[in-house]
């Protein structure tokens, strides 16, 4: 019973993990990976879409909160 509490909480809390959004941004290049143009522009669309959703849950969260 105990081990089905605990994964069940194991599994909310990944629902909450942004280490992997967080890490997008600060990783070290990679010597083997294959440079081309199109990779750095979808990396870079990427790194751009992920600020402003952030952005917009950011706005959308202080006007929440201004209203209330």
């Amino acid at each position: 019973m105990e081990n089905q509490e605990q994964s069940e909480k194991k599994e909310k809390v990944n629902y909450f993990d942004f280490t992997e959004v967080l890490t997008y941004f600060f990783r070290k290049k990679d010597p083997n990976r294959p440079k081309s143009f199109n990779l750095k522009a979808m990396h870079t669309i990427n790194k751009i879409s992920i600020l402003m959703f952030l952005g917009a849950v950011i706005v959308m969260i202080v006007r929440a909160i201004s209203r209330a």
